[in-house]
Parts: C-alpha cells; sequence; structure tokens
C-alpha cells in the first residue's frame, strides 16, 4: 500500500470516527435536554396558593401569617363562585323536572371540574385522600383544568373514513340564560387572583417523602432506596470479583476448570436481568431465607450476583495491563508471590480496579427488574441502616417505571416522573464522573 492510500484510508477513519462522535453526542443531547428541561421542573416551576396551604398543612413548612394573609385574599374572589354556585342550585330548584334533569347532569361537571380546580368549596367534609383536599398546586396543571371547566370535549365522527377529532364547546352555551352563565367569565378573568401563582424553588422534592402515592411531595424514600441497593451490591460484588480475578490472571492453569469457569462468568454477563431477579427471589428469599419477603438485602445481594462479571472482567483486565517486570522486580527482592499480590500488583492496578467497580454501581443503581420481586416497592417511606435486613424500599428505577405505567393518574404527576429520571441520571453520571477523577488521582500519585 502506497503512502497516498495510507493518508486517504488515515483520514476516512478519523472523519468515520468524529461523525460517530458527533452522532452519538445529538443522540444523547435528544434524549437528556427534554429529560432535564422536564425534570428540572419538578423543583422550580410556578406553585399556587394550593401549594402553599399543602406545604404547611403536610410538612408544616412556611409563615402561617403569610400563608392567612393569602388565603383570606384567595378567598374573597372565590367567595363569588360559591355564590354563583349556590344561586344555580336555588334556582335549580324551581325548574321543570326534565329541565332540572338535564341541567343537573351538566352542573355535576362543572362542580367536579371547579372542585379540582380550587379544591373543596368551604365548609365541606374534608375528603379522605390527600389529592381532594387541594386545588391544583402547580400553575401549568390550573391552566389544564381552567380549560376543562370553560370547555367540553366533544369528538367529530362525521367522516366514517377519518378517525373522530376532537373539538372544544363553551360549557357557558350550555347555561346560557340561567345565573350560573356568569359564572365562567368570571373564573377565566379572576383565576390568577384565586390561585395566587409565584415562582417557586421546591427543595422539599429531592428531601421530602410522598404524600398520597407521589400526588404530593418528593422523592428522598426513592433516592435512599436507591444508594442502599447500589452500595449493598458494591459490598458483596466488589471483594468477590477481586479475588476472581485476582485467580484467574495469578493462580489458574490452564485446564478444564478453568475454561469452565471463564465460561460460566462469561455466560453470567449475558443472562437477562429479569432472570436475576427470579433467582434472587427463588435463592435468597424462598431458599437462604436472608429475609421473610422483600428486602434490601435480599435486593443488594440479586444485584451483586448481576454485577459480579463486570467486576471480574475490569479488575482481570486491570490486574493484566501491570507490567511483568513489577512482578519480576518483587520476586528479584525474596518476596512471596502471595506478598507481591496485595503490595505490587493490586496497588498498580487499582485504577482500573476502581474504574470498573464504579461503573458496575451506576449500573446496579439503574437496574429495575432483579428488585421487581426481591426489593423494590411502590409506596414507601426512607428506611434507615437497621432496616436493611427486613424491609423492602422505594428505589427509582423501580418507581419511574411504576408511576409511568401504572399510576392511577400518571399524567397528572409527569412532573414526578421526569424529576425521578433526572435524579437517577445525575446519580448515574455523578458516580461514573466520580471514577474517572478518583482513577486520575491514583495514577498521578502511583506515578508520583
Amino acid at each position: 500500500m502506497n503512502i497516498g492510500t495510507r493518508k486517504i484510508l488515515d483520514r476516512s477513519f478519523t472523519a468515520v470516527g468524529i461523525g460517530s462522535i458527533i452522532t452519538m453526542a445529538l443522540a444523547l443531547m435528544v434524549v437528556v435536554v427534554p429529560i432535564s428541561w422536564n425534570g428540572v421542573g419538578a423543583v422550580f416551576f410556578t406553585g399556587t396558593v394550593e401549594h402553599r396551604k399543602m406545604l404547611y398543612a403536610e410538612f408544616n413548612r412556611g409563615d402561617s401569617q403569610d400563608l392567612s394573609s393569602e388565603v383570606a385574599s384567595s378567598e374573597r374572589y372565590r367567595s363569588k363562585v360559591y355564590e354563583l354556585l349556590s344561586t344555580f342550585e336555588a334556582e335549580l330548584e324551581t325548574m321543570a323536572p326534565d329541565k332540572k334533569m338535564e341541567y343537573t347532569s351538566k352542573y355535576s361537571q362543572v362542580k367536579i371540574a371547579l372542585q379540582a380546580l380550587l379544591g373543596p368549596p368551604p365548609g365541606d367534609t374534608a375528603p379522605m385522600l390527600t389529592r381532594f383536599k387541594y386545588g391544583q398546586t402547580r400553575w401549568e396543571k390550573a391552566e389544564e383544568r381552567l380549560h376543562e371547566l370553560l370547555y367540553e370535549s366533544k369528538w367529530d365522527n362525521s367522516n366514517p373514513e377519518i378517525m373522530g377529532k376532537e373539538y372544544f364547546v363553551s360549557r357557558a352555551v350550555a347555561f346560557e340564560g340561567t345565573s350560573l352563565a356568569a359564572l365562567f367569565p368570571y373564573v377565566k378573568y379572576n383565576i390568577e387572583k384565586m390561585l395566587l401563582p409565584e415562582f417557586t424553588f421546591y427543595w422539599g422534592f429531592i428531601t421530602d417523602s410522598s404524600v398520597d402515592s407521589h400526588f404530593f411531595g418528593g422523592i428522598w424514600p426513592e433516592i435512599k432506596g436507591t444508594f442502599f441497593l447500589a452500595l449493598g451490591a458494591m459490598l458483596f460484588a466488589f471483594p468477590l470479583g477481586v479475588i476472581a480475578a485476582v485467580y484467574f490472571t495469578e493462580y489458574a492453569k490452564p485446564g478444564f476448570l478453568n475454561s469452565t469457569l471463564r465460561s460460566a462468568n462469561s455466560t453470567l454477563a449475558g443472562v437477562p436481568s429479569i432472570v436475576f431477579g427470579m433467582f434472587g427471589l427463588a435463592f435468597f428469599i424462598n431458599t437462604l431465607k436472608v429475609s421473610e419477603s422483600k428486602s434490601v438485602i435480599a435486593g443488594s445481594l440479586t444485584l451483586a450476583i448481576m454485577i459480579l462479571p463486570t467486576i471480574i472482567r475490569a479488575a482481570e483486565e486491570a490486574i493484566l495491563s501491570v507490567p511483568k517486570t513489577y512482578r519480576e522486580a518483587s520476586l528479584s527482592l525474596g518476596s512471596t508471590k502471595w506478598n507481591t499480590i496485595p503490595t505490587v500488583i493490586l496497588p498498580a492496578a487499582l485504577p482500573g480496579i476502581l474504574t470498573g467497580g464504579v461503573i458496575s454501581l451506576g449500573r446496579a443503581a439503574g437496574e429495575t427488574a432483579p428488585i421487581i420481586f426481591t426489593a423494590a416497592v411502590s409506596v414507601g417511606s426512607a428506611i434507615g441502616l437497621a432496616d436493611v435486613f427486613s424491609s423492602p424500599t422505594p428505589a427509582l428505577s423501580w418507581n419511574i417505571y411504576n408511576l409511568a405505567s401504572e399510576h392511577e393518574a400518571a399524567a397528572q404527576i409527569r412532573h414526578v416522573q421526569y424529576g425521578m429520571v433526572l435524579a437517577l441520571l445525575t446519580i448515574v453520571l455523578l458516580l461514573n464522573l466520580s471514577a474517572i477523577v478518583l482513577r486520575a488521582r491514583i495514577s498521578k500519585k502511583l506515578k508520583g
């Protein structure tokens, strides 16, 4: 191959490499930017007076005097709404039975929409569920509820060749000629005075526990549970992985046993994660009885088995990268092989071993399937260190799936879902960044 052709090929490979990096960066931006934008909205948003009422009632947070002043200001405008409702209810009693039946059905929808927007009216019995005790706590959700109050959704199915199209009809038209017709423009033009929206920095999203299945509150139990599960997995997997790597590189001899163990390790690395979850349930809980049912210890052991092949492989490659002259120098000075490994080989391989360990830690933090049957619950309080042997825990990965697919009001708590995803991504990125920094510092220290 002549020099000209080689230069062309080198430049082509360089261009392909740069193009691949740019493509991956753009793909990452497409995924991360929407998650970050929506996730930040769980902490920074426009909150209403209902949010401040919830914080004071559920978490005893806020100034009572300021809140009382805001509530009084809000109630001055809300009182007109309830007067219009009372007037219309009295008017209903004077209507003919057929007319009354027609308006009653439509009026019930208006009351439901109003209660969702502003909360229960004064004097009503407090609802059992927390979600019904308050109106809309976030301004963007309040605007959606306002639209539902002002307009009725209908579908146009006149064309059989296409799917039905949704359109909206003003509810005020249905009550034209009654006292309730004045309600809709009044709410529309005074909604800000009734809800008093203002910019809110809700740091409690990270430090608070959830209230009423994540309708309110934060995600601290999920963050704490994720750390417990991931760190617990590393406590079991990291020492075993390093010991296994030392055996493979320093003591194992070519033969049937060695090839069988390596094949088993490679096979274990390719097993689907859901299989590890079933194995953890069958072995750690039902057979070894490490706990009566789901627990952090059972989930950590399951995650440890799952990440063990990765740690073994990373540690093995790190040990093999240590120059043979290190071993030869240590042995020539009279040191034994048993002493050379912990004093010479492992310190030199430590940057690579730690990198593999921290990357495995990030994987353990983000796994869902292995903890479904062994450790995770949908709703729960933050557990303490003493509870890891007997109690299950919420975890970010499982709760993200649960809230997005199985929650009864998934569309209403999108900000919680995105906030959880952003928190999990941040944890994993910080773990990987710590691996890079740790490796650089140890390498610098070893080089002197």
